[in-house]
Formats: structure tokens, sequence, C-alpha cells
């Protein structure tokens, strides 16, 4: 039993440098990953556009 004990243990404190290794894996990985995906440009079409006009309008109908 003693030996259970010691392979418990092992995985016990093996588990755990997986833990440690991970979390210094996602402190050291790099903080912008959404500056990546490129905005899109302005519409060039004649249609409905969301201005500051219509965004003042939008202010004054919520409750």
């Amino acid at each position: 039993m003693a030996e259970q004990h010691k392979n418990m243990r092992r995985s016990f404190f093996a588990g755990l440098g997986l833990v440690a290794a991970a979390g210094v894996a996602v402190k050291l990985a790099p903080q912008e990953i959404t500056a990546a995906i490129p905005t899109p440009d302005e519409p060039t079409g004649t249609g409905y556009r969301l201005t500051d006009h219509v965004k003042k309008y939008y202010r004054t109908t919520t409750l």
C-alpha cells in the first residue's frame, strides 16, 4: 500500500507542475490577440449609416 501512496503523490505533484507550467505559458502569451483581426472599412453605399445624429436620436429614445 505504501507504494500506491507514493505513486499517487508523484502523480499529484506532476499534475501540479503541469498546471504551473500552463499558467506561466498563459502569462507569457501575447496579450493583444484581437489586434490581428482587421476592422471593416466604412460602407460605400447610399443606404443606412449609423451617424452621430442617429446615435443621438437612439440615446433620446431609451428609457
